[in-house]
């Protein structure tokens, strides 16, 4: 059984004992020894798993998929004991109630549910304008606390099943919540802020450059982690009077995902990863352990360039017709090439030239796409940040680059952005589009709630319009500021789309391994088909063979006939 490992990101981990419990992008849950690291068991959603938690006795783990359920097994055997099925959308979060005789869950669909351990749905509270991506039980178990990417923080009165408080955080999505043990709310948010709720009253304290991701609180140490996607993980103490006072700060290794985190012991946190497996930090010695972490196999994004294909994903690792072509050393989320330039960027921040490895630029958040365009013919690209800014760079003879301008679109995550003769067009993951004029960066137009959920991608389309597909299922067409709306067949989030050289077929790709066509001049979807059970994470064109390449998660590449 010690064979058994993560081939996609570990979204969380969790510590009971003498076990770890990791979940991943990869449809698993995983229990490990936490002594020697050896695999004991495993089990498996439909889907990706966003998070994991054990019951306090240890005989029970339960864990939250994008298959929108969550699911209860045995330890160590991690036989399935029930399926929690009532949410309508992916379940970002499961935790047992301190009694253990529950489990609580929150989901996209705005909704947080109480459910007995035979998969009964007990309550349901509703209240949250935006997705739901935290949750946690109060110490007493009497109520339950959430927060959500619309900026809020509920307390729910269980008993009663109505809100007990609501407090908001400026608008700003917050990922990640705790309790000291004092009772206080502890949140960490996406301008990398920490808030602590004493009483009703909120207190801000500046604690990273870019999105708190997770933070953890050590009752017996009395200590908080953060972990941000500026790439460190800062240790902090809290008085009574809710100062903060930070303890230590270290650099996040390359392999970390900064989302998942747990205490072991009462020295060590162990950290979610890219990779195999967890990784551990000794916060102590300062001391981080990452042997024997193999980087995951998944294709971020695949591109094609004279008749080669090129992909990069969760290795850093850039491959040109299956071969190692480069080595980033990195996550990366998007490849672009410029002419004969090719570009990379991703979870670090930083901006690569492919071909000689060189880091050409440090942000402080994740890059997550980019795009060419041309002001009176010259070429420029504009790079999407996770934090919302277009960041935009013009290329000089000497393949050099130079930059030209940052601007703050959003206040979250562009993730997509594309280019036609006139206008960027990009999507955020707040659900907004904006369209910037290329020849003098100004905004030309932005529409706010332009989807009902998280947009993901963008293309262009027709002569002078854009696409646009986002967790709603939905396809968007944008001409000229109108837009139409049409349903997907996909059962899943739409993670990407791509259109011809002509812009007259769009493909469009899920999350549950959906392809789908599009006919763009007679408004309809001809073919479906679902070539893996992985998501689907980017796809290209290709000219010359004229068809379509979808990368996916499972490490794949699979051509679409045209």
């Amino acid at each position: 059984m010690s064979k058994i490992k993560h081939t996609a990101p570990i979204s969380s981990v969790a510590v009971n004992g003498t076990y770890v419990a990791t979940s991943g992008y990869d449809n698993r849950v995983i229990l490990w020894d936490t002594v020697t690291r050896k695999s004991l068991a495993q089990g498996t959603h439909d889907h990706l798993v966003n998070h994991c938690a054990f019951s306090s006795d240890g005989r029970w783990l339960v864990s939250a998929g994008s298959d929108y359920s969550a699911r209860i097994w045995e330890v160590p055997t991690l036989r399935l004991q029930a399926v929690l099925t009532e949410h309508g959308d992916d379940v970002d979060m499961a935790v047992f109630a301190p009694d253990n005789g529950s489990v609580a869950t929150c989901a996209l669909d705005r909704a947080v549910r109480i459910f007995d351990l035979s998969g009964h749905c007990l309550k349901a509270f509703w209240g949250h304008t935006g997705n739901i991506i935290s949750l946690l039980w109060s110490v007493d178990g009497k109520s339950l606390i959430s927060s959500s990417v619309d900026g809020t923080i509920i307390e729910w009165d269980i008993e009663q099943g109505i809100q007990r408080s609501c407090y908001d955080l400026n608008g700003v999505r917050t990922d990640t919540i705790a309790v000291d043990y004092l009772g206080r709310i502890i949140a960490g948010d996406d301008r990398g802020r920490i808030a602590i709720i004493t009483e009703g009253e909120l207190q801000y304290h500046s604690a990273h450059q870019a999105g708190i991701k997770k933070i953890v609180y050590c009752e017996e140490r009395q200590l908080l982690a953060s972990l941000s996607y500026d790439r460190t993980l800062a240790l902090w103490d809290i008085s009574e009077t809710g100062m903060m006072t930070e303890r230590q700060r270290t650099l996040i290794p390359e392999i970390i995902w900064p989302r998942a985190a747990a205490i072991l012991g009462d020295d060590k946190l162990i950290v979610g990863t890219f990779g195999s497996t967890y990784a551990i930090y000794n916060w102590c010695e300062d001391r981080w352990s990452t042997d024997g972490i193999e980087a995951g196999n998944g294709i971020n994004a695949v591109a094609i360039h004279q008749g080669s294909v090129y992909t990069v994903g969760d290795s850093g690792t850039v491959f040109k017709d299956g071969k190692a072509f480069s080595h980033l050393g990195s996550l990366c989320n998007f490849l672009l090439f410029a002419g004969e330039r090719l570009y990379a960027g991703g979870q670090l921040g930083q901006l690569f030239d492919v071909n000689s490895g060189k880091i050409l630029y440090q942000h402080h958040s994740p890059l997550n796409c980019a795009a060419v365009f041309y002001q009176a013919e010259h070429p420029c690209i504009a790079i999407g940040s996770y934090t919302g800014e277009m960041i935009v760079f013009s290329l000089q003879s000497d393949s050099a680059i130079r930059l030209e301008k940052e601007i703050k679109i959003y206040e979250n995550a562009i993730k997509g952005i594309v280019a036609n003769q006139d206008q960027l067009f990009s999507v955020c993951a707040s659900t907004d589009v904006a369209w910037y004029n290329c020849n003098d960066l100004s905004l030309a137009l932005k529409i706010t709630n332009a989807h009902e959920k998280i947009a993901n991608a963008c293309c262009t389309v027709g002569a002078n319009g854009f696409a646009s597909v986002a967790r709603d299922k939905t396809l968007r067409i944008w001409i000229n500021g109108n837009h139409e709306v049409y349903q997907t067949p996909h059962s899943y989030s739409v993670k990407c789309i791509c259109a011809d050289m002509n812009g007259q077929t769009l493909i469009t790709g899920s999350y549950g391994g959906t392809l789908a066509v599009f006919d763009f001049p007679t408004r309809a979807w001809t073919v479906f088909e679902r070539p893996t059970t992985a998501g689907i994470s980017s796809i290209s064109y290709d000219p010359v063979q004229n068809c379509f390449l979808a990368a996916s998660y499972d490490g794949e590449v699979y051509p679409v006939p045209h």
